[in-house]
């Protein structure tokens, strides 16, 4: 079992009109490949972790990279891994852009500021551990399948 995990720029603005977009594409091509984790998007980033069998990581990985819809995409990290985190999940979606105000603030101070917006990290622990930090809030963000 592997953990792949990579931050790009978006193209345009993000939206949820976006995100659901992504969702609906993952959702049909990671029910049939083993595929699960989460995809974190603030107004100009995403951050996705990716967890399933090497081939179909790499293949999803390798057909995301060619998606004309970002680009700076930054490998983080793709390591062997024990056991899936988000084997329950699936893939969720979460709009970082719609957290409430004082999650949002607590983020921001933990993990930085650019352009206004939290910071997606560049090391897996750090992403590991934003994903744990909103998951563990008592007003989770919209979480979308």
């Amino acid at each position: 079992m592997y953990r792949l995990i990579y931050r790009s720029r978006s193209k345009e603005k993000i939206t949820w009109d976006l995100v659901r977009e992504i969702m609906h594409t993952s959702d049909v091509h990671n029910s049939e490949t083993g595929i699960s984790g989460v995809l974190l998007a603030t107004n100009s980033h995403f951050l996705q972790v990716l967890e399933g069998p090497y081939e179909k990581v790499n293949e999803t990985f390798m057909r995301i990279a060619c998606d004309s819809r970002h680009t700076e995409i930054k490998l983080v990290s793709f390591n062997v891994i024990d056991a899936r985190i988000f084997e329950s999940w699936g893939m969720l979606g979460v709009g970082v852009f719609n957290l409430n105000k004082d999650l949002e603030k607590a983020l921001k101070d933990k993990y930085g500021v650019e352009d206004g917006e939290l910071v997606l990290p560049l090391d897996e622990w750090k992403v590991l551990a934003m994903v744990q930090d909103i998951k563990l809030t008592s007003e989770q963000p919209e979480w979308k399948k």
